[in-house]
């Protein structure tokens, strides 16, 4: 069973501390998802986990590689 997508950000949160700008919108979209079936106005929640990883690049270290294998577990 997946965590909640709203828990995930949060925990991405309080570990990259200065998110990127370009990752920001989507982890902002991420914040108000439950599950990856879940829709955020009028994308898909897979889209935009997707968005977010492609976007996540300069996020690093053991949480950023655990959180960021989560989330593509979550979307392929």
């Amino acid at each position: 069973m997946n965590r909640p997508i709203f828990e995930i950000a949060k925990d991405i949160r309080n570990d990259w501390t200065n998110a990127s700008p370009y990752a920001l919108p989507y982890l902002e979209a991420m914040d108000e998802l439950d599950s990856i079936e879940d829709r955020y106005i009028f994308d898909s929640a897979k889209s935009v986990v997707r968005y977010f990883l492609a976007n996540a690049t300069p996020w690093k270290g053991e949480v950023a590689r655990e959180i960021k294998k989560e989330l593509k577990d979550m979307v392929a």
